[in-house]
């Protein structure tokens, strides 16, 4: 069984970064392509960026030009750039595979931006 914990979220004022992580335990992820979701309070979770095993990627366009996922397959890790931060992108943000089906979801990490 796979278990992904995210971590690197906080509080960030508009404008500001912050570095998402995921790690995965339980088996390798490396063949698999990873994503992160977020959901904010009252929405439906959504598919913001994704990486293919092999390292190509696509962004929502919220989030394009200003957020950059990556992977380290060496560390079992994936990772999420958030630059330009919006109050709009305040939401808790989830890593999975892609399609869905690798694991359960983790806890998430909860990104709050405001002034």
């Amino acid at each position: 069984q796979v278990q992904l914990v995210e971590s690197g979220g906080g509080l960030v004022q508009p404008g500001g970064s912050l570095r998402l992580s995921c790690v995965a335990s339980g088996s390798i992820i490396s063949i698999y392509a990873m994503g992160w979701y977020r959901q904010a309070p009252g929405n439906q979770r959504e598919l913001v960026a994704q990486i293919t095993s092999v390292g190509s990627t696509i962004y929502a366009n919220s989030v394009k030009g200003r957020f950059t996922i990556s992977r380290d397959n060496a560390k079992n890790t994936v990772y999420l750039q958030m630059n330009s931060l919006k109050p709009e992108d305040t939401a808790v943000y989830y890593c999975n595979s892609v399609p869905l089906g690798l694991s359960y979801w983790g806890q998430g990490t909860q990104v709050t931006v405001s002034s």
